[in-house]
């Protein structure tokens, strides 16, 4: 059964106002900036924002008022560092912020996965992580009973959004390149919205099994839409549009900055795909591979 829809459906339907979004799990790439654009527009509103190193998609989030707190390892702009509209939310407005790290992040999903309440480590002993932080429970070792560890507690997101190179219609989808915490991210969510670069045949995804790490069982919406990413990059599509961060630390250390950004890249532009124009064709093509690097071919066969 085809689970392909447009974007502003599979946000209208599967992120009400109110629930917790997984987003930028893959690190530092394919952070799914269409659909978070998506977000701002429909206006969702009370949001919590769940990711490890979460670049600038959050901070765009909350400048439009989409969040009312964040569970992460750190917001920011990756590349310049302060993320202003972060900053001022939490200096200024008290915005809660659950202070996590990328391990313990992962040890949250990856507990929601396994429907377990919590699970067992020995990070962050020793620092002020859990410091005031319900993600944290101190316990002991049944088999070292002197052994403190920490429980920490397990994540299911109302909704993961991911995006990857390839998927069929039904949600079977190819990724490769770093993962992050995606697969714990996506096992853990109630409901999973995979964005796509491209929507193949299901053959092509059946003739690479292995690469298959989205089974489509798992999702409720697949969109397909090219340069989703960007400004972050996609493995064997597009690099990362540096002069976009920069360009967007520079334009956001303002309220008012931050607002005309939002009109120029969000709400003045109707979808993902008019945002692409805006671009302009000549940065587009600027950014794609350069040089393939491809994987060696495999044979399934006996």
């Amino acid at each position: 059964m085809s689970k392909l829809l447009s974007m502003r459906e599979a946000i209208a339907d599967l992120v009400p106002d109110g629930c917790s979004v997984a987003m930028g799990l893959q690190m530092e790439q394919m952070i799914p900036f269409a659909a978070g654009h998506e977000i701002i527009r429909q206006k969702k509103r009370n949001l919590t924002l769940i990711g490890p190193i979460s670049d600038i998609l959050f901070d765009q989030l909350i400048g439009a008022g989409c969040v009312e707190q964040v569970i992460a390892a750190w917001v920011g702009n990756v590349m310049m560092g302060s993320a202003y509209n972060f900053r001022r939310a939490v200096e200024q407005d008290g915005m809660k912020v659950f202070n996590m790290t990328n391990f313990t992040i992962a040890l949250a999903l990856q507990a929601g996965a396994m429907g377990v309440p919590f699970l067992p480590t020995k990070t962050a002993l020793g620092s002020d992580t859990a410091k005031g932080n319900h993600f944290f429970y101190q316990i002991f070792s049944p088999f070292a009973p002197t052994e403190s560890l920490w429980a920490v507690r397990a994540l299911n997101p109302d909704v993961t959004i991911v995006h990857v190179q390839r998927a069929d219609s039904e949600g079977n989808a190819h990724c490769w390149g770093n993962f992050g915490v995606m697969l714990e991210g996506v096992r853990a969510a109630k409901r999973v919205i995979v964005v796509a670069e491209e929507i193949v045949d299901p053959e092509v995804i059946a003739s690479d099994a292995n690469r298959t790490v989205i089974p489509g069982f798992l999702v409720n919406a697949v969109v397909e839409c090219p340069y989703g990413a960007h400004p972050s990059p996609v493995q064997g599509y597009y690099n990362r549009d540096n002069d976009f961060f920069r360009e967007y630390h520079e334009q956001t250390k303002t309220k008012t900055g931050s607002d005309a950004w939002l009109d120029r890249w969000v709400y003045g532009v109707p979808d993902h795909e008019a945002y692409s124009d805006q671009l302009g064709a000549d940065r587009v093509e600027a950014l794609g591979v350069k040089q393939h690097a491809y994987a060696a071919q495999a044979d399934f066969g006996y």
